[in-house]
């Protein structure tokens, strides 16, 4: 029930988009097209949900203060924790790589379209964040962060789906010239985010 809740508030109350603003700069570029925008937010929910336990498994039994205690009691004052971020860091980066060569290879057109921000995924702070937020939290389990990678994922992911939708839509309207691209980007982006505060009262 704990991993359920976890679940549904990552997608809707803690949003990476509209409660932390992780990940702005692609959610704002790759938004144009609600194709593009969905095959983006599924390589980021993919790779939230695969690095988040492998960086849970390396900070728990690797890095933090005492976790090495398993390879003996010689190892158990190692602290590695100053090695945290280059760590969470590459193992993301890795990853991107393979989920590159998989989308050129499967989806072409979707490659093409996304260009340089499918290998920006391994800088998207909305990831690095959520490895960051799995340290600071102290999940019980491997299963927990991978949980709670994949609601992130899903709450990246309808944001950026639902912002492309509108702008497709806007294409067809009349909006004031200084406005037009970014300008109305941002306020569309501001008001998303007070009708997501609304999920606040929900009660888990």
């Amino acid at each position: 029930m704990e991993d359920l809740n976890l679940f549904i508030k990552s997608i809707f109350i803690d949003n990476m988009i509209f409660a932390y603003f992780l990940g702005m700069c692609s959610f704002l570029a790759v938004s144009k097209n609600v194709k593009t925008a969905f095959g983006l937010g599924i390589a980021v929910t993919f790779m939230l949900v695969v690095t988040l336990p492998i960086n849970y498994l390396l900070d728990n039994y690797l890095l933090q203060p005492g976790a090495m205690k398993w390879l003996g009691e010689e190892f158990a004052s190692v602290d590695l924790s100053f090695l945290a971020l280059i760590m969470f860091i590459a193992v993301i980066a890795s990853i991107t790589q393979l989920v590159e060569m998989a989308v050129e290879k499967f989806s072409p057109s979707l490659y093409a379209s996304l260009g340089i921000f499918l290998p920006l995924i391994a800088v998207n702070c909305a990831i690095l964040g959520c490895a960051l937020f799995m340290q600071q939290r102290d999940f019980g389990s491997a299963w927990t962060a991978t949980v709670y990678g994949a609601g992130s994922g899903i709450g990246w992911t309808l944001a950026i789906v639902g912002l492309a939708a509108i702008r497709e839509k806007l294409a067809y309207s009349n909006i004031p010239k200084p406005l037009r691209g970014v300008g109305i980007t941002f306020i569309l982006t501001g008001l998303m985010g007070i009708a997501f505060m609304s999920f606040l009262g929900i009660k888990l």
